[in-house]
């Protein structure tokens, strides 16, 4: 279940108190008539079954609750409620499986948006993943995947392209993107110095059959990249996000990048343009795989929608 919050004007809330009385996959309504500071806006509190929210919420939306007042929605730890119970029974599905989209669209926005963190995490785990190829040791190149901070503004690409929100794609390519290239040219740089003293040589970054994957792209490179990025979607837009930790060493995204700057610190050519095809390539898969997933989901959830309100009004008809 979860919790939202609305404040709104008057009249409005109070219509809005009505409606969500009939609404089955709602319970525990309060209501708190002149709760706002500025005397005008009321405060209307309840329960709401996930697997419903996102028809509840398109409601609210258009009623003009966002012009007006806000919407608040939070998820509680635990729900001790028969009518709680009831109203989630009533909703279709699982609520695991139930998709909030006005919650990927908030943290879409938010991953999209450059931050220092995020190029921080990123050229970290490149140079992390530039150590692993350079020693040969695949568990530090496990390591720089889980750092690697990349799939947020993949996945934030995949929404808007779903949902076709132009700001949003172009603010995530930019910082995806942009941060792959700084990373890379920070990683280039630092190598160059290093080996410019002697201290790491051409067979050392350019040799080790353990981690030699990163360099070889193939059929099945764009296949688990595919896999990894269903798994990535289904993970954010569910209550499994646990599965986010699977995804970030499943692809060779973050790898590539801190390759690609190693192996031009040393003049290998050859290696860094496997490298950046090893990044397109799974760039390419989590793409293909993240926007398939999730429009997959919209148009399941829209068909969902719509029966429920089909029956809703049967059931209207039916009372009258």
């Amino acid at each position: 279940m979860l919790t939202v919050r609305v404040t709104a004007p008057h009249e409005l809330a109070r219509r809005l108190r009505d409606r969500l009385r009939e609404e089955p996959t709602v319970s525990d309504i309060v209501y708190v008539p002149s709760a706002a500071l500025d005397g005008d806006g009321d405060l209307l509190h309840f329960a709401l079954a996930r697997e419903n929210a996102n028809n509840v919420m398109r409601m609210l939306r258009h009623a003009g609750v966002p012009a007006n007042g806000s919407i608040v929605v939070s998820e509680p730890i635990a729900v001790a409620s028969d009518a709680a119970t009831a109203a989630e029974r009533a909703a279709p599905g699982h609520p695991a499986d139930g998709v909030l989209w006005a919650q990927l669209a908030d943290r879409s926005r938010e991953d999209a948006r450059p931050s220092w963190s995020f190029f921080a995490f990123l050229l970290l785990a490149t140079l992390i993943a530039g150590i692993g190829r350079l020693l040969d040791q695949p568990i530090l190149i496990i390591g720089a995947m889980v750092v690697g901070p990349e799939f947020a503004p993949i996945a934030a690409i995949c929404y808007a392209v779903v949902r076709r929100k132009r700001g949003i794609v172009g603010m995530a390519s930019v910082t995806l993107f942009g941060g792959f290239a700084l990373s890379a040219a920070i990683a280039w740089g630092v190598w160059a110095i290093v080996y410019a003293f002697g201290l790491i040589t051409y067979e050392q970054a350019t040799t080790g059959p353990l981690t030699e994957f990163i360099i070889a792209p193939d059929v099945w490179s764009f296949v688990i990249a595919l896999l990894a990025g269903i798994a990535g979607v289904l993970s954010l837009t569910t209550s499994k996000s646990s599965a986010l930790v699977g995804v970030f060493i499943s692809i060779t995204t973050v790898p590539a990048v801190g390759t690609i700057g190693l192996t031009l610190a040393v003049g290998a050519w050859d290696e860094a343009f496997s490298a950046l095809l090893q990044l397109l390539v799974n760039l390419a898969g989590l793409f293909v795989a993240g926007i398939a997933t999730l429009w997959v989901q919209l148009k399941v959830g829209r068909r969902i929608g719509r029966r429920l309100a089909a029956r809703r009004e049967r059931r209207s008809a039916a009372q009258a």
